[in-house]
């Protein structure tokens, strides 16, 4: 097995891969999921024919840079695995800050969340499962995306406690008032999003990357709706390009019945989230 995963592994370095090892290990351990999870742990493991053919299978999608997440069906966020697909975003890493965010910032524990733009479902169902009394509504304008959505509170037993809703940024209104409203918004400048690896832009659905000409158009349709979706006090949490601090701060200021308005950073020092209070 030690042989196959270097293969495998000089394979995906040669079409481009820049992950290749770890993404080596992720396809061997799909491969060997179901009947022998730790067998491409074993040295003396050795692939039958069928199972030779679905590697090489996954090996020609990734190499055509299909993103690893549509191969295996899911990806991990928070805590979660989570069901994925084409029709939604893959969840990345940095939008695990608006979980940390919540968490650090929130006083007490939300009963109300509402996440806009939900695609998977992710950031509202790890919300959900770090606080266990809270009740949940994500928002999205694709009917797929809500039904991986939907499947994925199914698998994690949380459909009790999330409602989804097709529609536009507004959709929600019904159920307000919230005490946390959650989002990561397209904010891709148009013009960008065909300079982007390919992954993201030959296969990531343009309704979640799109934010329009300049990547802010859903934040400026987003601010003036808090004043509708959040009660006095509540805190709304929003990711952002991380060359976008400067200006959503700026859009934010705007709303005088927004207060303590401030950007959180990623791991990696960049502006990420975009924070305010209802005042």
């Amino acid at each position: 097995m030690a042989f196959v995963r270097r293969a495998l592994t000089d394979q995906l370095h040669g079409a481009g891969i820049e992950n290749a090892p770890i993404e080596a290990r992720h396809m061997l351990n799909a491969l060997f999921s179901a009947d022998a999870p730790d067998g491409w742990l074993n040295p003396d493991q050795s692939l039958d024919d069928t199972q030779a053919a679905k590697l090489e299978a996954m090996y020609v999608r990734r190499a055509a840079r299909e993103p690893l997440s549509h191969i295996l069906g899911e990806w991990g966020f928070w805590s979660l695995d989570l069901k994925v697909s084409k029709d939604v975003l893959t969840p990345r890493p940095e939008t695990e800050r608006l979980v940390e965010i919540a968490l650090e910032t929130l006083g007490l524990e939300p009963t109300r969340i509402l996440d806009l733009g939900t695609g998977s479902g992710a950031i509202l169902l790890a919300l959900l499962a770090e606080y266990p009394k809270a009740t949940g509504w994500g928002v999205d304008l694709s009917t797929a995306a809500l039904d991986i959505a939907r499947a994925n509170s199914k698998i994690l037993k949380l459909e009790n406690r999330a409602q989804f809703i097709e529609g536009n940024w507004d959709s929600a209104l019904a159920f307000a008032p919230f005490d946390l409203v959650v989002s990561n918004p397209p904010y891709i400048a148009r013009d960008v999003i065909q300079t982007l690896e390919p992954e993201v832009c030959q296969f990531e659905p343009i309704l979640a990357l799109d934010g329009g000409t300049d990547g802010l158009d859903a934040y400026r349709a987003l601010l003036p709706l808090m004043a509708h979706y959040l009660k006095p006090g509540a805190r709304f949490i929003f990711e952002i390009g991380a060359e976008q601090g400067k200006a959503t701060l700026a859009l934010a200021q705007e709303h005088s019945f927004l207060g303590d308005v401030g950007l959180f950073t990623d791991l990696a020092g960049r502006d990420r989230v975009l924070c305010a209070i209802h005042y």
